[in-house]
């Protein structure tokens, strides 16, 4: 009889000892579990309000040089002369870059090279208009002033 029951305490206290270490593992994946979903949620609520904040900004910053851009056509178009020329070539120019440019997708690879290139399209249209604007951009305010 005794050779009958240690081996089932045996059995019994190793089965004890798997639970153990079973629950250990179970609720480590679990809690891993559930702040993996918990992570992810809240990353994507913070990176939407991220996007959002920037898209705004670069869609801000573009808005301002487009009605630069067309304020000065205007002007421009009105009593143009012949050294006008080059500088209706560079607001052309400008006017066709924002237009191209990819507002509808957040994902374009080349979103920050070719604002780069609007900003520098801008700025050498300032210089031949013989202007300085003082470009801002901010959370609250953004615009262009002279």
């Amino acid at each position: 009889e005794q050779g009958d029951r240690l081996p089932g305490t045996m059995a019994g206290s190793q089965d004890m000892f798997d639970a153990i270490v079973m629950a250990d593992e179970r609720f480590h994946g679990e809690g891993y579990q559930e702040g993996y979903e918990e992570g992810s949620s809240l990353g994507i609520i913070e990176g939407r309000q991220y996007g959002a904040l920037h898209g705004a900004k670069i869609g801000s910053e573009i808005g301002c040089y487009q009605g630069f851009a067309f304020a000065w056509k205007y002007l421009l178009h009105s009593c143009a002369t012949k050294k006008d020329s080059k500088k209706m070539k560079v607001l052309e120019s400008l006017i066709g870059m924002i237009q191209k440019f990819p507002y509808d997708d957040p994902a374009y690879d080349k979103l920050h090279e070719d604002l780069d290139k609007i900003r520098g399209k801008f700025k050498q249209l300032c210089s031949l208009l013989n202007v300085q604007p003082d470009f801002k951009i901010s959370a609250e305010d953004s615009g262009l002033s002279f």
